[in-house]
């Protein structure tokens, strides 16, 4: 040992050799100086001076290829040729002494020859032990073909193989594996770093590092990535946990369940922990083995008497062996399912955030995977909490989507409203934001009004903005406004919503929101089987005839609600033929709604079927896209007004006018049966509708009685000039007709047309016997 160096220093100047000699010159044993820094080591020599190379005197520092520097007592330092090979004879033994980690050198039939010992001295036993056995049976390894073509690799071609893990079997480890990283050089006859092809191979050194503990941070760390990536990315709670399974399993874990809290997934807010013992859990994931105990979906409560139940009692993460589980016949059926699995190891992990218990990780090894221990609670508290974020994200969404779709579903109309001429239906598919509204609403002179729109944002304040809508566009129909009127009074309001919205304060969610709505309004005249259409900013809708014939309406689209600026939009007007049609739709089902290749035609082929059949043939053959969630479609059949449901009569323009009306009123509605009290009121009614547009108005005068809802009369002349109700003095002879007339039915009003004005009145028909 006079030739050995006094210790090995690697590239960061720790020690990681120390000899005899370096013991008897700075003090410290063996045990003690490897892994200090040397300047420490040198600070403590005796020797004062420079011996060279920047070394103390009686030192000299010599490189060692890769591995840092070999410190040389002065006079004992070796020189070229023969030196060399003292040089690696001490460096080798250093290697076999002191070096920290175990190395096998191998003969080229891969036989030991020699193993060193990382503790203590070469143990002589072991080497004349293990000497000659295949260095395969020497770790047991898991797949011992893979490391011999390894090892035999490098013997091959002497290009080193560097830290290749392989797993092992240890024999006092039940359940467990090893994972070894294996180095391994050629050794070769000659000098330097590259040697000599025609050097005779004397066979190869393979080093062993025992890697287990690296590889399970590796796997947890892992784990905690894979769920930090995948977990959170969908506002569902369902999606999210089956997110967590599949980051867990069979990465982490072989066997994985989540059950959470069953009105969590419905959206309500979580109860503050511990979890009452009769709270249901539904099982929402489940992946690792197709022995599960329940189903996903099932719904139970978690048994008295199992670590399960006081996982959500003390709110703690627990590692679990399975071995003679005490608590086996509190819950004899995941037992069962865990014996057939063949699972070892559990570790549960509570969802808990901000104290409230969202629901339950249960996570199993089996077979001879390793087990858990209590290093992985900590990664399993991260996983919990990241995962209990992420579900009460998709919670929250959730209760406001709850929330935001029953508001809608109370803003829309809940059944079709009889028309007299038209049939309505609507279909609304599931899902999506609360943003799609439609509506029928019943006009003056059986008219019907068919409302379709759409509120660009989703959540509680789509469907806030979408109640304003529809109620603005109910009042300004009430008024019997012209379709174009109309749309341009429904642009002020939204104006005036929009501005509302920008006054608030910066703080206000809504501020960020501004207000984006389309909408399209069209009015069916069942006289002249008419349609009028005005759009702002939606779709045109679809027109199927009843022979197949579609056509999209050539319509001019105006802006979308909203805008800060907007030019008058013009109606459009085209006749409807019998049974023809007539198809609104949200802005997704655009693409659905063409004439030659869209969905919605074909789906409405034959067009003479019930309404509700028309809708669901509808609804199956439109895709399942994400993209039509929420999308909503008003669907109507027009026909004419049936003869023997009106009657219309030009009256003389005179004074005879009057009676003329009251004989003709009197003999329809003798025809309908509605003599009596309505006959008096209705003939009084019209008496005094006449007498106004005779004494007022300008020639022609028309009288209709239509009978649908109610009983509607209609005076027709061609003055413009608006009528209003004052109320007579004592001793004044008129001035009490459209008093009267408001006294005697449920409704009137009046609407303009180019040709003139009509003046309406509405009476409520009485129920007949036995009416609900």
């Amino acid at each position: 040992m006079a030739d050995a160096p006094l210790m090995v220093v690697d590239a960061a100047g720790v020690v990681t050799g120390w000899s005899r000699a370096a013991e008897r010159r700075f003090g410290p044993a063996t045990a003690d100086a490897l892994g200090l820094r040397v300047m420490d080591v040198l600070a403590g020599d005796t020797t004062r001076g420079d011996g060279g190379d920047g070394a103390p005197a009686g030192l000299r520092l010599e490189p060692l290829a890769g591995a840092g520097w070999a410190v040389w007592a002065a006079g004992g330092s070796p020189g070229p040729g023969k030196g060399d090979d003292a040089v690696g004879k001490a460096l080798l033994d250093v290697m076999f002494t002191q070096a920290r980690v175990r190395v096998h050198v191998l003969d080229p039939g891969l036989r030991l020859l020699r193993i060193s010992d990382p503790s203590a001295d070469v143990d002589a036993d072991e080497n004349g032990r293990l000497r000659g056995r295949p260095f395969r049976d020497v770790c047991a390894f898991e797949e011992p073909e893979r490391v011999e073509a390894f090892v035999r690799e490098v013997l091959r071609t002497g290009v080193p193989g560097i830290e290749r893990p392989f797993r092992a079997r240890p024999g006092d480890v039940p359940g467990g594996r090893r994972t070894l990283a294996l180095t391994a050089f050629r050794l070769q006859e000659g000098h330097g770093a590259r040697q000599s092809d025609d050097g005779r191979v004397l066979g190869v050194a393979v080093s062993v590092v025992d890697v287990s503990e690296q590889v399970r941070r590796l796997v947890r760390d892992k784990a905690l990535d894979a769920v930090r990536d995948s977990v959170g990315r969908t506002l569902d709670v369902d999606a999210t946990c089956r997110d967590l399974v599949d980051a867990l399993v069979p990465g982490y874990a072989d066997v994985g369940v989540v059950e959470i809290v069953d009105f969590v997934l419905r959206g309500e807010t979580p109860e503050p922990g511990p979890l009452a013992v009769d709270v249901p859990l539904r099982r929402a994931a489940y992946g690792g083995s197709n022995q599960a105990a329940h189903p996903v979906g099932d719904v139970r409560a978690v048994l008295p008497g199992t670590p399960y139940q006081r996982a959500l009692s003390d709110l703690r993460i627990r590692v679990l062996p399975l071995k003679d589980a005490p608590w086996a016949d509190e819950d004899a059926a995941r037992v069962g399912s865990i014996r057939k699995i063949g699972a070892h190891t559990l570790l549960l992990a509570p969802l808990t955030l901000r104290g409230a218990v969202l629901g339950l990780i249960s996570l199993y090894r089996c077979g001879d995977s390793e087990p858990f221990t209590e290093e992985d609670v900590p990664v399993a508290s991260a996983i919990a909490s990241r995962a209990a974020l992420g579900i009460d994200n998709a919670r929250r969404y959730v209760h406001e989507y709850t929330i935001a779709s029953a508001l809608q579903r109370r803003l829309l109309p809940q059944r079709p409203v009889p028309q007299p001429a038209v049939e309505t239906d609507h279909l609304l598919l599931p899902g999506g934001d609360a943003g799609n509204w439609f509506d029928t609403i019943a006009l003056s002179g059986a008219r019907t009004a068919l409302v379709i729109g759409e509120v660009a944002t989703g959540g509680i304040h789509a469907a806030t903005t979408m109640g304003q809508l529809r109620t603005v566009v109910h009042t300004l129909a009430t008024l019997d406004l012209e379709p174009d009127e109309l749309l341009a009074r429904l642009y002020d309001t939204a104006a005036r919503l929009a501005q509302e919205r920008a006054q608030l304060p910066q703080s206000d969610p809504l501020h960020q929101e501004p207000l984006g709505a389309t909408c399209a309004y069209a009015v069916y005249d069942p006289f002249t089987e008419t349609c009028t259409v005005v759009s702002a900013g939606h779709p045109a809708p679809l027109v199927v005839e009843p022979d197949g014939a579609a056509y999209v309406v050539g319509l001019p689209v105006g802006p979308p609600l909203g805008t800060a600026e907007h030019a008058p939009v013009a109606a459009v007007s085209f006749s409807l033929r019998e049974g023809s049609l007539l198809v609104l739709h949200s802005n997704a089902l655009r693409g659905h709604a063409q004439p030659s290749s869209g969905a919605l035609r074909q789906a409405l082929m034959p067009t003479d079927r019930p309404m509700r059949d028309l809708c669901d043939s509808i609804a199956y053959a439109l895709p399942d896209s994400p993209d039509l969630h929420g999308s909503a479609l008003l669907l109507a059949r027009t026909h004419a007004m049936p003869e023997d449901r009106y009657g219309a009569w030009e009256l003389p323009y005179d004074k005879t006018a009057p009676a003329t009306a009251r004989r003709l009123t009197s003999k329809r509605l003798a025809d309908w049966h509605l003599e009596g009290d309505t006959g008096d009121a209705t003939e009084l009614i019209v008496s005094e509708l006449v007498t106004n547009a005779v004494r007022y108005g300008r020639p022609p005068v028309e009288l209709r009685l239509i009978l649908d809802r109610g009983l509607t009369c209609e005076i027709r002349d061609g003055s413009t000039t608006a009528p209003y109700m004052k109320y007579a003095g004592a001793v004044d002879e008129g001035g009490r007709g459209l008093f009267i007339i408001s006294q005697l039915a449920s409704l009137w009003g009046t609407r303009y047309a180019a040709e003139g004005k009509t003046v309406w009145s509405e009476q409520t028909l009485p129920r007949a016997d036995g009416e609900a």
